[in-house]
Order: C-alpha cells, then structure tokens, then sequence
C-alpha cells in the first residue's frame, strides 16, 4: 500500500520507518529543507517514561495563579482573543481532576515504557548513533512536601513498570557527582535508571537517511495548503509543488496538523505550545552533568549531548508565535549557569524555540478518523522524544490490520 506520511519530525520519520518495515511504499512530505528541523530539532532530549505524569495535574491551577504575571515563569499564558485558546484551557482544567489526572499518566507511562524498549531495536537495525545515554534522569527537589508527595508517586510508578529509586541528597550527589558543590538546596531526588537521553534532531535526521536507503521517499521543501475529500475518503493533498496521492495518509505534523485537520471536521484538540532551549558548548570543563537532570523547582531538564549541554524548559501559551523571545531563553541560561557554573562556555549559548503539539489530557492522539483512509499520530506534547517508537510501532501495526501491543482507542480522537 502506498502510505502518505504529513511530516518529517521525529514523529512522521518514526512512523514511516515501522511502515516501510511493514512493506508499504511511503512518501513522507515536509515543508523544511531537511528531517526534524522544527519541533525535534532542539528540545530536551530525554526519553523519559518516567515523566508520563502530563501537565493537565491537580497541582496545576494552583501553580498558574501563582505564576500569573511573572515574566520568567516556567508556564506562561499569554492572554489573547482567541476562542479556541480559551475553550481548550478549559478542557485542560477538566482533566486536572485527579481520577482523569491519573488515568492519563497510566495510558502515557504504557505507551512511554513500549516506546522506550523499541529504541535499542531501532539503534542496532537501523545502525544509527545520536549522542544517545543509557544512564537515567535523575528529578531533583527543593521542597520537602513536593518532594514526599512524589517518593509516594515513585512506588505507584515502579508497581506500573517504570523503576523509580527515591535518594536522599547525598544519593543525588552519588549519580551525578557534578550537583555536589551547588545542590546544598537540594533535599532528595527521584531516579529513573532505564529512561535514556539523546539528540532528537539526529535520530530523526540520521533514521530518514536509514529509511531512505530502505525505500522511502522524502519530498523536502513541500508546502501543504490543505488535504482534500472526496466521497468519505482522503483523495489527494494539496501543496505549492501539485497534488499528491496516496491509498492512505497519516497526519503527523505536530501542532499544525490542527490547521489542516479543521476543515475535514476531525478536531484532535491541540494547541501550540511554545518551548525553549539553550545549548552550551562544554568544551572540556569538568562541571558539566553527565545524567540527565529534571530540576522540578524551575521546570528545566538537563541533557549531555556528546560536547553540548542542552537546557530545555518552560511553557509559553501564545498561539502560532513563534518568535524568539530572547529574555525568556536567558532565564533558562541563567538557572543553568548558577546550578553549573564550570559545566560550559556560557557566553556561547545557542537560543531556539518550537512549538509543541499538547492537548487538553497531555495524552497523544493515535490511530483512525472519520475517513477510512486517514489517519492521525501527533499531539505529543513535550513527549514527542519520548512517545515516538511505540507510537509509529502501533500505528503501522493498526495500518497492517495487527493488533497494536498499546490499546489505542484510550489515544483515538473520539475521546474528545
């Protein structure tokens, strides 16, 4: 079957991957010049199951009031007149509920942990290298209650399969020994020993080079204006370069598959988020972390990429912006440089920001449409990295008629 894939980031690269594995002709189309220049080019870098919990939490309305007007606050709501902004904040207080809070995490963390144990398949078949780490994420905390409260959360975890090891501060100091001179604050961490970190822009660059030596085609450079049906079905997509055709298509273009999904009348209910991240060039120093860290104070993660310290945070609701605000992503450096002040070339930093596709549950949307020949992977959120294996692993199992190892009708667009 000759599969359409919309998108060449991590996710759209994933997924043709498992298809042509599956034996379909795939053509995947992307408006940049290359594979993972948006959203994977420049984020977090962890592959964190660990992190399954999503943002929709019973802590968070709270922690928005309290960041209300703050400019260098971790979570940042732009207010604007925008109807579709403020219905989906909406949906998303819904899901702070607890019941709803913690049956999104348990769907998550299932589709986290497949995903997670994909990866090592992927690097020996597809014999790629992407500064990829083997050695846990490492949650520090500064607040006792927080930090008590998620120790209880830990156990629930390791029960569902994702091992958790709740540390005093010296067991912080013992993983990653380059928190020792500036953690005194610290008073416990939780680490997760078998989630991983990587660079998702050369996994998603170097696994569509794999593929293309496979089979499947990359058209680059593409400008999609819309996709078109006829009589039930998906019958062609409409770019700047003509038309192109296929017996099925899969929508994985992050937080614009919205735009291009709204006149079909499907509605997956994602709203861009727009997130930041700075890379240091390390350059020998020797204070630079080697596990990655996830500081839960100030909403930041740590990853050591080869020679490159990546600092990745905060979440900014501003709809389709995406400019570079430059005093955002110097909050982001300056916290780096004061919890690793000989971990890099601080005056060397390298800014950027992209839009992540979240909605209301912090739950992606996988699997069919209204139309038999359409089909969705995107919504990740900031679990793009982490979630992209098992989801293009279950969509191409769903596509071949398979029954997928996750249950996608808990991430089927009819929940919404």
């Amino acid at each position: 079957m000759k599969i359409l894939v919309l998108g060449a980031g991590v996710i759209g690269v994933t997924t043709a991957y498992f298809l042509n594995r599956s034996g379909h002709e795939v053509l995947v189309v992307d408006r940049q010049p290359g594979a993972g220049l948006e959203t994977s080019f420049a984020n977090g870098g962890q592959i964190s199951a660990s992190h399954s919990a999503p943002w929709s939490s019973p802590a968070s309305p709270l922690l928005m009031l309290k960041w209300l007007g703050r400019r260098d606050a971790p979570l940042l709501w732009r207010l604007r007149a925008d109807p579709q902004q403020w219905l989906w904040g909406l949906r998303f207080l819904a899901n702070c509920l607890p019941a709803r809070y913690t049956a999104n995490t348990e769907h998550n963390l299932a589709l986290g942990l497949y995903s997670r144990s994909l990866m090592r398949d992927i690097r020996l078949k597809a014999g790629i290298r992407y500064d990829e780490r083997t050695q846990g994420i490492l949650q520090i905390f500064r607040d006792t209650r927080l930090f008590d409260n998620v120790a209880r959360n830990a156990e629930i975890l390791t029960r569902l399969g994702c091992k958790e090891l709740v540390l005093d501060r010296d067991g912080c100091f013992a993983v990653e020994p380059a928190l020792r001179d500036t953690g005194s604050g610290i008073v416990g961490g939780v680490y997760a020993p078998d989630d991983e970190t990587g660079d998702a822009h050369i996994f998603t660059r170097e696994l569509a080079r794999a593929s293309a030596e496979r089979g499947v085609t990359y058209a680059y450079g593409v400008n999609v204006d819309r996709v078109e049906a006829e009589d039930g079905r998906i019958a062609r997509i409409v770019t700047d370069q003509g038309s192109f055709t296929a017996d099925a298509y899969v929508m994985a273009f992050g937080s614009y598959s919205q735009l291009l999904l709204r006149p079909l009348k499907v509605n997956p209910r994602i709203f861009p988020t727009k997130g930041y991240s700075v890379t240091i060039p390390v350059d020998g120093r020797k204070g630079a972390p080697t596990v990655s860290i996830t500081d839960i104070d100030h909403r930041i993660v740590y990853s050591r990429l080869g020679d490159r310290l990546r600092v990745a945070g905060t979440a900014e609701f501003a709809g389709y912006d995406t400019g570079l605000r430059e005093d955002r992503a110097r909050v982001i450096l300056n916290h780096a440089q004061k919890q690793f002040p000989n971990g890099g070339d601080f005056d060397r930093p390298e800014f950027w920001t992209g839009l992540r596709p979240l909605t209301p549950d912090g739950m992606p949307v996988i699997g069919t449409t209204r139309y038999p020949n359409l089909y969705l992977n995107t919504g990740h959120g900031t679990l793009g990295w982490t979630l992209a294996a098992g989801s293009g692993q279950a969509l191409a199992d769903l596509i071949d008629g398979e029954i997928p190892a996750i249950d996608l009708t808990k991430f089927s667009v009819d929940r919404f």
